[in-house]
């Protein structure tokens, strides 16, 4: 079983290298990697070459968004599983093994959610991050989490279904786990701590931007789903009532969630 693992680099040269060792240092599992730079200018580029002879593909050229980056690295991979990790996160060690032992046992599903952590800028672990059940009504209402670093897409199913929605600037990771589940497929969650989302300024989370795009994207999902337009009852109750039943029947990551913050205090 071979893992294909994309990286998209966008002028993100303090975090990059640390993205790919943690993506080149994984034993256990046969990896074929691909790095994606549609025109960073800070070295970046740079340090990408430093490893180009660990690498299975570079593509350096002009793409229209993340989603769209990523799709043309899937396009060169030859891999049974896909998945990717941003320049500014990374696996932790053993991580694609513990998710290539996930796949091994659940074969027959579209794509595997996993679990990670949420850190700093200085690698420092703010909070675990577990994702929770998938369910099309679930993801409806936003209320569908999986973590992007822990999460992997069968790759004959990436392929059926197109890839990422490259018009998708803000939650393609979230549209291709629906476009999946409406294709047919499982998505299964299998319990492992695999990689770690950074929180920082210049990122899409951290600093906001996208926020009206986003909840732009959101509205049309829901559309997506459930075939007609979002109300405000959706927003302001049901959204809510889906994130307490999440809780209410998902007790073992609640729980988890209780002890580790406990613990953290």
């Amino acid at each position: 079983m071979k893992f294909s693992i994309v990286t998209i680099s966008f002028n993100q040269a303090e975090f990059l290298e640390r993205a790919m060792r943690s993506v080149l240092t994984q034993t256990g599992v046969d990896v074929e990697y691909i790095v994606v730079d549609p025109g960073s200018t800070d070295g970046s580029r740079e340090i990408i070459e430093r490893y180009r002879d660990q690498l299975a593909h570079v593509v350096f050229e002009k793409d229209d968004g993340p989603a769209d980056g990523l799709n043309k690295g899937f396009a060169r991979a030859t891999g049974d599983w896909y998945g990717y990790i941003n320049s500014d996160d990374w696996y932790f060690l053993g991580g694609l093994a513990a998710a290539a032992q996930a796949a091994e046992r659940q074969s027959d599903v579209g794509a595997l959610v996993g679990h990670g952590a949420i850190v700093d800028v200085r690698d420092d672990i703010i909070r675990a991050s577990y994702s929770k059940r998938f369910s099309l009504a679930a993801a409806s209402m936003g209320s569908a989490f999986a973590l992007q670093q822990a999460t992997f897409y069968r790759a004959d199913v990436f392929r059926a279904i197109g890839g990422f929605n490259a018009a998708n600037c803000t939650c393609w990771d979230g549209e291709i786990l629906i476009d999946i589940a409406q294709a047919g497929y499982k998505v299964a969650r299998y319990d492992a701590k695999v990689g770690a989302f950074r929180i920082h300024g210049q990122s899409i989370t951290g600093s906001g931007r996208l926020n009206d795009r986003y909840r732009d994207d959101q509205n049309r999902l829901f559309r997506k789903i459930r075939g007609r337009p979002m109300t405000a009852w959706d927003r302001q109750v049901l959204s809510r009532l889906y994130r307490l039943g999440s809780n209410l029947t998902d007790p073992g990551r609640s729980w988890r969630i209780a002890s580790e913050r406990l613990s953290r205090a």
